[in-house]
């Protein structure tokens, strides 16, 4: 029988599920003696970890790396160092140099991705993949979830979180923490209140004592130049920004982005839990360790290039894509980003088709300057076995200058 405290839950319940520190919390489980020890997840294959003769193991430490390098993921430890993903990690050195370094490896920690949504689909279906360790689950109608616990209407909700919790454990060994709300906006706020291994309800009516104290830069969408601006203003909670006028922040953030400040700092988002989305493009990077020039080192950069667009083509198969938009993204020295792109006449998945296109936009490009970083990019996409595309001329953009006497990569 339902309990009367029931109807005090929201008709919706969205939970948001936050792996802790994934890249490196993967790392320990096959490295457990740095358990708590600072680590940083960022480097490249040279960095893995040497066996000596008697078993142990030599760790690669932060103050020995040197390139442009930054960190992908780093333990809670090296975080309060001061080391977050993201930063460069020779400047991760000068604030951590004795932290240990270790590569990253991609593909194990889509293995655990795949093991920790398998989990949780198992309790909870409805779930919109964020990335590779985050989801969003829709808890309104799972089994249990309304159901009271003593004088607690929410302790439904509670034991089923926890079976998540649980489940995604024993499915991979790792912690995740949870935040669930009436909607997304505040999951993802509520799931960073209590990391580690966090599970966090909050109502509606808690915002004001439990949201508006904290820096608007919590809530997801308001990013550093946001922020910033929102300082100069004299706002720098979201208490301050509930309280704002909204009109001013119309004004001074355009329609659109003023009204959802204004709604976002008050709790209110009505988007619904997206099970299935279709990716845009799918793309393949990498940042040098040094600055290569076309000429001067193309060998490197040719084989660098075709491992790029072997790796999209990989991706494109194991997705199941075909795409029929080829582009290149060059970064030069000073920053300078250059893209081109070009359309084929039929998708394709294939690495020497893609190879050819994305050299034929590299002919578009002067190179005399070197490179930081080259990227490889598949849009247009579609499904093998969808109608064939209207066959047309292929179609060049962004055309810019062929460089002279250059070899090409």
């Amino acid at each position: 029988m339902a309990s009367p405290h029931t109807p005090t839950l929201p008709e919706r319940l969205i939970a948001h599920l936050d792996m802790d520190a994934f890249y490196a919390s993967v790392e320990l489980l096959r490295y457990p003696e740095l358990k708590g020890l600072p680590v940083v997840v960022g480097g490249r294959r040279m960095h893995e970890p040497k066996t000596l003769p008697d078993g142990s193991r030599q760790y690669a430490r932060l103050r020995d790396y040197t390139g442009r390098g930054v960190i992908t993921t780093s333990t809670y430890a090296a975080r309060d160092l001061g080391v977050f993903s993201g930063m460069g990690l020779m400047k991760a050195a000068l604030r951590a140099p004795d932290a240990i370094l270790l590569p990253t490896d991609f593909d194990r920690y889509r293995h655990f991705s795949r093991l920790f949504k398998a989990a949780v689909a198992e309790i909870a279906p409805v779930i919109e993949d964020r990335g590779i360790d985050e989801i969003y689950i829709d808890l309104s109608e799972v089994p249990g979830v309304r159901e009271s616990v003593g004088h607690d209407p929410q302790g439904g909700v509670r034991a089923v979180a926890r079976e998540i919790k649980n489940a995604v454990q024993r499915a991979t060994g790792l912690t995740c923490s949870i935040g669930v709300t009436p909607n997304k906006l505040l999951s993802k706020i509520a799931s960073e209140l209590d990391k580690p291994d966090g599970l966090t309800l909050l109502r509606a009516d808690e915002i004001p004592s439990r949201i508006w104290p904290l820096a608007v830069r919590k809530i997801n969408g308001i990013g550093p130049k946001a922020n910033a601006k929102l300082e100069s203003l004299g706002i720098e909670t979201v208490g301050e920004l509930a309280a704002a006028d909204p009109q001013m922040l119309i004004a001074q953030f355009g329609r659109s982005y003023g009204h959802w400040l204004h709604e976002a700092a008050h709790g209110r988002d009505e988007r619904p839990v997206v099970t299935h989305s279709e990716p845009v493009s799918i793309s393949r990077e990498t940042t040098f360790e040094r600055d290569l020039h076309a000429k001067l080192d193309r060998a490197e950069l040719g084989a660098i290039f075709t491992r790029l667009c072997e790796q999209l083509a990989g991706d494109l198969a194991r997705k199941g894509y075909l795409g029929r938009t080829i582009g290149i993204k060059l970064r030069f020295v000073g920053f300078r980003t250059v893209t081109r792109d070009l359309t084929l006449d039929l998708p394709t998945q294939d690495a020497q088709t893609i190879r050819q296109a994305a050299g034929a936009c590299l002919k578009r490009v002067d190179l005399s300057q070197r490179l930081r970083l080259l990227g490889v990019r598949v849009g247009s996409l579609s499904r093998p076995g969808d109608p064939a595309p209207a066959r047309r001329p292929t179609r060049r953009v962004d055309s810019g200058p062929k460089p002279e006497n250059l070899s090409l990569f």
